[in-house]
């Protein structure tokens, strides 16, 4: 049965703070980590803040920080894994259990270490407890620290300058405010009706390992008008690596994790008249196959 999706996010009241030999300190506001929160999170920062926010990891001795120059090409989850790509450089996060593709083949034991399992909204205070940061962070099953999220810096300028002493662009918090409202507070709801990182998409492979002419574009635009002409709401796109090293071209569809090789123009519109459209799946193309 489908979970129903529900707006509004059931605080945890739950407050840290991580103190450093300097003085400084990190507060932090913890608020669940299941998908249906992630999910719209994540979703509202990188494809309607992307300019807003700065992605990177912070360990002890060394600082990654990277910055969105336009909108990012691909924002989507595949077998539990958020996957963010840009011009230049892309990320993925685990928000579910990552199962290792059609064969399910990762150990339950790795797929709970790699799930993130701690969130927090989370401030970072100097020694005389005032907030000189904000941002977002993440921990794995083995409570590592992954990757942080860095929100807007009120004591910081456009062309990334210190603000003069006692100005700071009070503007920038705005943001921050408004999400840990609806994901720390639970006073807002979020402001979709499903998680968009759950709406039902079908990909076409580019990666040459398994197609090594990599003449995916006639399946994209099979799927593409096939999809429009039947009026299913499912997007489509295209993919790096869909684990199915062999028999390309590989088509997948999210709706539910179904993986198709050999897939030609007439394939395609075949997928989208009788899988999409009927919820019957076109046997003869799924893998693993069926014995």
């Amino acid at each position: 049965m489908k979970n129903e999706f529900s707006p509004w996010v059931t605080p945890l009241n739950e407050k840290t703070i991580e103190t450093s030999p300097t003085s400084w300190s990190i507060e932090y506001e913890h608020f669940p980590c299941t998908i249906d929160v992630t999910g719209p999170l994540l979703y509202t920062l990188f494809e309607e803040h992307w300019q807003d926010v700065q992605i990177g990891h912070v360990v002890e001795g060394s600082v990654l920080e990277l910055e969105f120059t336009r909108p990012p090409k691909i924002c989507i989850l595949y077998d539990g894994y958020l996957t963010v790509v840009t011009e230049a450089w892309h990320l993925h996060l685990c928000l579910e259990q990552h199962l290792g593709g059609p064969h399910c083949k990762t150990p339950l034991e790795l797929r709970q270490e790699r799930l993130v399992s701690r969130a927090a909204f989370y401030r970072h205070l100097n020694p005389a407890g005032k907030p000189k940061g904000w941002g977002i962070q993440f921990w794995n099953g083995r409570d590592e620290k992954m990757m942080s999220l860095f929100l807007p810096n009120i004591f910081i300028g456009e062309e990334e300058d210190l603000l003069p002493e006692g100005k700071p662009n009070l503007e920038k918090l705005t943001l921050y405010q408004e999400l840990r409202e609806i994901y720390i507070l639970g006073t807002r709801p979020i402001p979709f009706d499903e998680n968009p990182l759950k709406r039902p998409y079908i990909s076409v492979c580019r990666s040459s390992r398994c197609y090594p002419s990599r003449n995916w574009q006639p399946i994209f635009q099979a799927l593409e008008e096939a999809v429009k002409e039947a009026g299913v709401d499912v997007r489509v796109g295209t993919a790096g690596c869909l684990e199915v090293c062999h028999n390309g071209p590989v088509v997948f569809y999210s709706g539910d994790r179904t993986w198709y090789t050999r897939v030609t123009p007439e394939v395609a519109k075949e997928i989208v008249c009788q899988h999409l459209l009927k919820g019957e799946k076109v046997k003869k193309h799924l893998y693993p196959p069926i014995k």
